[in-house]
């Protein structure tokens, strides 16, 4: 187990912005961050495995577990539900390791009230015509999901005065560098240092 603990880190984006492209690369350059696996009640899709992009539950047992205040936040998503493990983030957190919750403003607000020490990252794309022209690429919505995903974006983005900071991504290998930025500049931060160089520290001052 680590000396130090981690860091708990808070990304929101609007639909389209590369969020998820963003925290896959970063995950891939630093072994040591870690993103939260959420509950949810929505069908499995395509491609993806249970417990490795979500936990795959049903409406009873989610309810269930809000019941017992297992979450540490939760929303309804176009009908369906998402939830953060409370007990879970605080384990790995123990263990040192940074882990990155993805999601959205109201998620955010919840996390925030419960673990005020969290770092809060919102991405933005570069335009509207940017965002529009991402969702289109997709190619797996109606021009009227198209537009309805458009007026929720930007409803969205009103909310990224809440957050510690701001990454534009208009080129992804630069928004990638200012991600990274964050997270190198928060782990060596003198408290988080100190943990873990403690018996470093020790000797230096002995």
């Amino acid at each position: 187990m680590s000396a130090s603990t981690g860091t708990l880190y808070i990304v929101s984006a609007p639909s389209g912005a590369g969020k998820t492209s963003l925290v896959k690369a970063l995950l891939d350059a630093q072994p040591q961050v870690r993103v939260s696996v959420s509950h949810t009640t929505r069908p499995m899709r395509p491609g993806e495995v249970d417990g490795v992009n979500y936990h795959f539950v049903s409406r009873e047992e989610f309810l269930q577990r809000l019941e017992h205040n297992e979450f540490l936040e939760h929303a309804e998503v176009f009908g369906n539900l998402y939830g953060t493990s409370q007990r879970w983030v605080e384990q790995t957190l123990e263990e040192g390791y940074d882990l990155i919750l993805e999601i959205d403003w109201q998620g955010a607000q919840q996390v925030r009230r419960l673990m005020p020490q969290a770092k809060s990252i919102f991405i933005l794309p570069p335009t509207q015509e940017a965002l529009r022209q991402r969702l289109t690429n997709r190619g797996q919505d109606s021009d009227e999901v198209i537009e309805k995903r458009m007026q929720e974006a930007v409803s969205e983005m009103t909310h990224f005065v809440e957050y510690d900071y701001l990454v534009i991504n208009d080129d992804f290998a630069h928004a990638l560098i200012d991600l990274q930025a964050i997270f190198r500049a928060n782990q060596l931060l003198q408290t988080s240092q100190q943990q873990r160089f403690q018996h470093l520290l020790e000797q230096l001052l002995a």
